[in-house]
């Protein structure tokens, strides 16, 4: 049960393993692109390429819903980054209940947008946890954890990542079940991750240089902190914090360095609308900045 690309590797890692994937069940397909074609989700795509029967139900709450999905008589669902709730006869139908690779080190990052909240609040690390699911907002019991070191990485990049190792980690447990026990979670220490607001996306150059590279890293590649040049929104999605001050939002010198309320940033890859991303040096050749320019 899986819907965007970080759950394919984990459909792809449970067929490579040999294990029998009654069915496969993602979000409807939804209009894409400029034609607003109906698209298939990545899971279908990849559960229609080895030939796995799909399901794609707008809700699980109608009891001819929950009955479909409990005359397959699974052993145990995976989960990952489904989309839908799923309620309690659904939770209750696998023989070992629902198993959900969830993209954080629980109880820190419940919720929806747990890569985003990691990299923009400065985590060392974060990683997956294979959870029970239950009917709480990722409360269940951990079975596994795999930690990942965060470093500089965008969330795109560590999303890539974690989809590999929550693969790796789910086949891990459903070869030998009895090996993990389930550990209850603290809630005391739960963090909750909620999902990202457009409004959080637009750059304040008076905060810390070093949470704005933060924020620029956790919103790359979607959906892109971005800051104003002449009216004209640039999303910026790759920055360097670098030793420099003035007044916040100032253009610094010609290698557009930016002075935030403490230090400054200096971008490396930056997007204007409708246009390719570029390289700062590819992109001051199409649009330069003068030094002294106030971004908004």
């Amino acid at each position: 049960m899986g819907t965007p690309d970080f759950a394919v590797p984990a459909l792809r890692a449970l067929a490579e393993a040999g294990h029998e994937i009654a069915c496969v069940y993602t979000q409807p397909p939804r209009p894409a692109g400029r034609g607003k074609k109906l698209m298939p989700s990545p899971v279908q795509l990849e559960a229609e390429r080895l030939g796995v029967a799909v399901r794609s139900p707008v809700s699980l709450r109608n009891a001819e819903a929950q009955a479909e999905f409990a005359a397959l008589a699974a052993d145990v669902a995976v989960v990952a980054a489904y989309g839908l709730i799923l309620p309690q006869p659904v939770l209750d139908a696998p023989a070992h209940g629902c198993l959900n690779i969830h993209a954080s080190l629980l109880p820190r990052w419940r919720g929806a947008a747990p890569i985003h909240r990691a990299v923009m609040a400065g985590d060392v690390e974060t990683g997956v946890t294979i959870m029970q699911m239950e009917a709480g907002l990722d409360t269940g019991p951990m079975l596994h954890k795999v930690t990942v070191p965060v470093g500089r990485k965008t969330t795109g990049e560590l999303f890539d990542e974690l989809g590999d190792v929550g693969a790796a980690a789910m086949v891990e447990v459903l070869a030998d079940l009895a090996a993990f026990p389930p550990e209850a979670q603290d809630d005391s220490a739960a963090i909750y991750a909620p999902k990202i607001d457009k409004a959080e996306a637009k750059i304040e150059w008076a905060k810390d240089a070093a949470v704005i590279e933060r924020l620029v890293r956790g919103l790359a590649p979607f959906p892109g902190a971005w800051f104003e040049l002449d009216s004209e929104r640039v999303k910026l999605l790759l920055a360097e914090v670098v030793d420099a001050s003035g007044a916040p939002g100032t253009v610094l010198d010609e290698d557009l360095t930016i002075a935030c309320g403490t230090a400054a940033l200096r971008p490396l890859r930056l997007q204007r609308a409708g246009k390719p991303v570029l390289d700062r040096a590819e992109f001051l050749r199409g649009r330069p900045v003068a030094k002294g320019t106030i971004l908004a």
